[in-house]
């Protein structure tokens, strides 16, 4: 599956309205939500980890991968050609999106539950810690960098796996991640797009409709 995403560079993971292209409608129903080996929804949590390719929520709210090469573009494109602080000051990024970001200035590999508490999420905080969370992921300022359980005070696993973060320029490179910038993000846009008319034989329009 690895292997396939650094191929085709993009690839939603579940079905997009394009024939063939996601993991979904490359792996047998069968398999699906058996959580053994040969489950995709198992198989997301050791590919988070590969340096090659990047998960998370790409694709209108939906999770995906990105490959390592395609992703100077795709941060390009939806950050509009802003890193975070420059869309911040400029009003292209809200408060919610702030206090979590500024967490990853001195740390990485943060788990989701810790953001929430360590952002002020909660009762009586700041809300909407999962669409927020969402937001950065789509805008390319945050991916998945593993699932892991929490340990309890002996260093014993427990209860459902856990998703962590990480900034791509972490994952990647600042300088990587750089490369996109180089251009306009419209240029970067439609450098997707043809990749995905390339792979899939899909029309530009159903290709934009999937980017956007």
């Amino acid at each position: 599956m690895i292997g396939y995403i650094e191929n085709v560079g993009i690839l939603p993971y579940f079905e997009c309205g394009i024939m063939g292209f996601s993991i979904e409608s490359l792996t047998r129903p069968s398999d699906w939500w058996t959580f053994t080996g040969d489950d995709p929804w198992v198989w997301r949590e050791v590919a988070a980890r590969d340096e090659r390719i990047a998960y998370g929520k790409f694709f209108h709210g939906k999770a995906g991968f990105i490959s390592k090469a395609f992703f100077p573009e795709f941060a390009n494109y939806r950050r509009d050609g802003y890193d975070f602080d420059a869309a911040y000051e400029a009003g292209k990024a809200n408060r919610r999106c702030k206090v979590i970001m500024d967490l990853f200035e001195d740390e990485q590999d943060i788990a989701g539950y810790r953001i929430k508490k360590e952002a002020g999420f909660g009762k009586d905080g700041e809300k909407n810690l999962s669409g927020t969370i969402t937001d950065l992921q789509m805008r390319a300022y945050l991916i998945v960098s593993d699932f892991r359980q929490k340990t309890n005070k002996k260093g014993e696993p427990y209860g459902m796996s856990a998703a962590h973060y990480v900034t791509p320029e972490y994952r990647f490179g600042e300088d990587h991640i750089a490369k996109g910038y180089e251009r306009e993000p419209a240029q970067s846009f439609d450098i997707l797009c043809r990749q995905i008319v390339k792979v899939t034989g899909a029309s530009e329009k159903t290709a934009k409709m999937l980017m956007k």
